[in-house]
């Protein structure tokens, strides 16, 4: 040891006391490595499930601050890119369907209006529905209702809407539609080895194998109160890319679907769709459903069903959104209401339809259908299979899979095609 101007140095090589820096474990760094990776794993898998509280908790409340049809265009943005959770789980046998001779393997399905222009059909279809209805799409593009035009009723579970059709139109969407299926047509041609024309006519309009996909078609503004030409356009054009066309003869927002309340107009239109659908080029002429609102009395629905059943039409949507505002104090927005206070409308009227239908026809329940119970409610009224939409944007993207398995639970064993109609075979 020696001095430097009174420090202390040690000579090199002198032996000092302390504790030598030794190197970095290398199985410490893989131990902390492998735990970031299954940390982060665990962590993707849970944000990416549906069912995770996550999104019910916390994604859901949050895109509820935003005006509510921003939330929806961000939803649907994220939707067609990719970025949404999935529904992981398997479905139960008991909720397996067949309807138009096609099996879908849940009843539980998503109603027009959620995706308007059939963009994130693919990613609604991963939230597990079995059934995707996209629309309403008219002849020409439009830019629908002035804004704002939704309108959340956060005290009634109620949403109030008068977009008025807004869509990008039968060409843009039916180039959309077709570009999808032999897409996805080509790409299950090279995992299963058939050829793409084999597939073509054997598989659902969907591409997805137990799901459906469905095409709400509408009037455009400026066409006739009493013209039906725009349900034939859109047939004729959509068609051969859904499993069936809905023909929404009630929507409330628009002024000029006289076919909602005049019996003459209703029967020339469901007559001239069912014409056209009949005349369709190649083997498949898709199913054509009438979707009805729940303002009709006992009447107008014995009328609707005798037009439904005299012209074959495969099946009846109950209901559209209403005019009146049912348990709904204080709001003045004008528009059609969906939501909690709108299924008991919908839910009496599909039991009507059954009953005049005679259970020959397939119902499709829609309107207020938040649980499970719900769902089973309108089963037993009389619906083949139900529609959710409202609820969705209220609680988030696991909608489908809490109603699958709270479903699965009050069937207790029974199939859920087994109580379709109970209600009316009970008197």
């Amino acid at each position: 040891m020696f001095r430097i101007g009174g420090a202390r140095i040690a000579k090199a090589g002198a032996r000092t006391f302390g504790t030598k820096a030794q190197p970095p474990s290398r199985l410490r760094n893989a131990v902390w490595a492998t735990s970031g990776i299954v940390i982060g794993g665990l962590g993707y898998l849970y944000l990416t499930d549906a069912s995770a509280g996550f999104h019910k908790y916390v994604s859901t409340p949050l895109m509820r601050q935003l005006d509510a049809e921003q939330a929806h265009q961000l939803a649907i943005s994220s939707m067609k890119r990719g970025v949404c959770p999935v529904d992981r789980s398997t479905d139960d046998s008991v909720l397996e369907i067949e309807l138009w001779g096609k099996s879908v393997t849940n009843p539980i399905g998503v109603a027009a209006g959620f995706d308007k222009n059939g963009e994130a059909i693919d990613a609604l279809f991963g939230l597990g529905f079995g059934s995707v209805e996209i629309g309403s799409i008219t002849p020409e593009a439009q830019e629908g209702n002035a804004r704002p035009r939704i309108f959340r009723v956060e005290d009634s579970d109620a949403v109030i809407n008068r977009m008025g059709l807004p869509n990008c139109g039968v060409v843009s969407a039916g180039e959309r539609l077709r570009s999808r299926f032999w897409r996805l047509l080509a790409s299950q041609s090279k995992q299963q080895g058939e050829s793409v024309a084999t597939l073509s006519s054997s598989v659902n309009r969907s591409a997805v194998a137990g799901r459906l996909l469905g095409v709400n078609v509408g009037k455009c503004k400026s066409s006739g109160d009493d013209s039906f030409d725009d349900y034939v356009t859109g047939l004729q054009e959509l068609g051969p890319y859904a499993d069936y066309v809905v023909i929404n003869v009630s929507c409330p927002n628009v002024t000029n679907m006289k076919a909602n309340g005049n019996v003459e107009v209703l029967e020339r239109t469901v007559e001239a769709v069912m014409k056209a659908r009949n005349k369709m080029s190649g083997e498949y002429r898709p199913p054509v459903v009438l979707k009805i609102g729940p303002d009709n009395d006992l009447q107008q629905l014995r009328v609707i069903a005798q037009v439904a059943m005299d012209y074959r039409v495969d099946g009846i949507i109950a209901t559209n959104t209403t005019r009146q505002r049912p348990g709904v104090i204080g709001v003045k927005e004008e528009g059609g209401l969906s939501g909690a206070p709108l299924k008991d409308m919908a839910l009496a009227t599909t039991r009507e339809m059954y009953r005049l239908t005679q259970g020959k026809m397939a119902i499709i329940g829609c309107g207020g259908i938040r649980t499970a119970e719900d769902a089973l409610a309108f089963a037993k009224a009389g619906a083949s299979c139900v529609q959710v939409y409202s609820s969705m944007t209220m609680d988030g993207p696991g909608k489908a899979r809490e109603i699958k398995d709270g479903v699965v639970r009050l069937l207790k064993g029974r199939k859920w095609a087994d109580v379709v109609g109970e209600d009316a075979r009970r008197k």
